[in-house]
């Protein structure tokens, strides 16, 4: 998803100049991504068929080939769980024909019938269950293609049978008897491996040609037979159906839209170009100015008071530790011979105009008399008012702006 992500975000890109005009981002699907799985109904079929094999054991060549000749057949259900990998399950039944030694045969019609060389002729049925892996050898050379008239599918799997002929074996003194082994050997196993050609008649409907080889248990030719496993080559004939979704998707991805550049639109392009890079050489300048320049020298910071002296509400006398504020000022002032600005301060959120202008002056000429008493010079001492804010922090705050600052005169 991160590269459908990226390719949708290069399209809007490259669709940012006015020379794309009303083109848009289509979207397709692109098999180069992989395909997408589909539901767990879909992709199911059934199948049918119907042929016919040919026995090769050991004693089969001295029977006629026509005479080798059995019918096959088989039904099957399965499902295609990606373009190339699919299973199938089902049973089938299989007509074996062969030869097999005077002593030892399975008859089905054919007692003490010869076939040459002194060879019995033999038949038997087995009816099993089986089960396939296929592979889809087309969609892997040349990829999926929905609608794909051929496809060559190579499987192979395993089954069991059971033989529902019955054994009779030749005692050597021309008396037949049912074998006394019949139980075990009734049950074969097989391995199997072929290539399926299917051929398209609809969405849901193929025409099936099945090239198949079985390597099954031998069982049927006695204890001399002188080998344990029976090849079977067969063709087999069919049709199959399928169910829900036939199909697969691959991942929708967006296709940016072809622009074809003009001359205009280059000639448009190219002057973009030199002013963005004029814009990077101003900015270049402007950086080299800034580097160059001196830093400015920084503002004077107004000098603290050398104290502070609070009041309660509506009052003008120091009251309490202020006095002890004040009393330390005075020693201060004693070792300095600097002259001083005492300004007086009242908050205008409470009383009014009159009354605090009252308050400030009151508050100033308080501190003055005390600093005076103290052995300060009254001519070193400024007494002054100020109607504005000390603090400016609000009313919450307002009891910081009933003071009088002492600061030192510049």
């Amino acid at each position: 998803m991160k590269k459908i992500t990226l390719l949708a975000f290069a399209c809007a890109m490259l669709m940012a100049p006015a020379a794309v005009n009303a083109q848009e981002v289509t979207y397709v699907e692109d098999p180069a991504q992989g395909y997408l799985f589909n539901r767990m109904q879909d992709n199911w079929f059934v199948e049918a068929e119907g042929g016919a094999g040919v026995m090769m054991s050991k004693y089969d060549k001295h029977a006629k080939f026509g005479d080798r000749i059995g019918l096959k057949g088989n039904l099957a259900v399965g499902k295609w769980f990606s373009p190339l990998w699919g299973a199938r399950f089902g049973g089938e039944f299989e007509q074996l024909k062969g030869a097999t030694p005077a002593y030892y045969e399975s008859v089905l019609g054919y007692r003490n019938e010869l076939a040459k060389d002194g060879f019995h002729k033999q038949q038997f049925n087995n009816i099993g269950a089986f089960g396939d892996l296929m592979f889809n050898l087309t969609n892997w050379v040349m990829g999926y293609k929905p609608g794909r008239f051929y496809n060559a599918v190579l499987y192979g799997g395993m089954g069991i049978h059971w033989v529902y002929s019955r054994e009779l074996m030749n005692d050597d003194r021309g008396n037949w008897e049912y074998s006394a082994n019949e139980g075990k050997e009734s049950r074969n196993f097989s391995f199997r491996a072929g290539l399926l050609n299917t051929f398209r008649v609809s969405n849901h409907v193929n025409i099936l040609l099945d090239l198949r080889f079985d390597e099954m248990q031998e069982h049927v030719d006695g204890w001399n037979a002188g080998k344990s496993w029976n090849e079977i080559p067969s063709v087999l004939v069919g049709l199959s159906y399928k169910f829900n979704k036939t199909e697969w998707n691959a991942p929708v991805v967006p296709v940016c839209p072809e622009i074809k550049y003009t001359d205009a639109y280059v000639d448009d392009l190219r002057a973009k170009l030199e002013a963005a890079n004029q814009n990077i050489a101003n900015l270049k300048q402007q950086l080299d100015e800034c580097r160059n320049r001196k830093a400015p020298e920084p503002a004077p910071v107004a000098e603290a008071p050398l104290a502070t002296v609070y009041f309660p509400i509506n009052v003008s006398k120091v009251v309490g530790v202020q006095q002890k504020v004040v009393d330390a000022v005075g020693e201060v002032m004693k070792n300095e011979s600097n002259n001083y600005v005492l300004t007086g301060w009242a908050d205008n959120y409470t009383g009014n105009k009159t009354i605090n202008t009252r308050l400030r002056k009151e508050r100033v000429a308080s501190v003055k008399k005390m600093l005076v008493k103290k052995g300060i010079d009254a001519g070193r001492l400024d007494a002054q008012i100020n109607d504005g804010e000390l603090t400016n922090y609000g009313a919450k705050a307002a009891s910081l702006d009933r003071a009088v600052t002492i600061n030192r005169a510049k």
